[in-house]
């Protein structure tokens, strides 16, 4: 299934840049924004629009 618009979102920054670069022979990274929710903690999520080629 070849969705026109994919919303990646992820708590883990490492492995979305690996899902990422697995994706990118059909979808293209249009933008990437790190979300500060839980501003205590280290961790932070990451949101990724990606649109089919």
């Amino acid at each position: 299934m070849k969705a026109n618009r994919i919303v990646y979102v992820s708590c883990n920054p490492a492995t979305q840049a690996r899902d990422l670069e697995m994706l990118a022979e059909l979808y293209d990274v249009v933008k990437i924004q790190p979300v500060d929710m839980f501003p205590q903690t280290y961790h932070v999520e990451s949101v990724a629009l990606l649109t089919l080629r």
